[in-house]
């Protein structure tokens, strides 16, 4: 697996969606996303990242509500926000970048 780093690091815009399992909001996020990937295709990389497992990437990133979704590209943050999106607000935000 690549470090956290390296994933965001890409030319390509990476959405990463930090969640857990037991997250009622982070649970309705899934098939958002999974239309959104269907949508832009190669455009954009999501990575689900689950706060439980990697508490230490999440604490250093100070998450502290789920889900919290960050943009990256060449490792620069663009865009981040807590909390649940509808697809028509998450692509007009996402729509701005990819």
């Amino acid at each position: 697996m690549e470090s956290f780093e390296e994933l965001i690091a890409s030319e390509t815009p990476v959405l990463v969606d930090f969640y857990a399992t037991w997250c009622g909001p982070c649970r309705t996020m899934h098939p958002i996303l999974e239309e959104l990937k269907k949508e832009k295709g190669e455009s954009l990389r999501i990575a689900k990242i689950d706060v439980d497992k990697h508490d230490e990437l999440a604490s250093r990133l100070r998450i502290q509500s789920i889900p919290t979704l960050l943009l990256y590209q060449r490792g620069n943050l663009l865009w981040r926000q807590s909390g649940a999106l509808t697809l028509a607000n998450l692509k007009e935000v996402i729509g701005k970048y990819v």
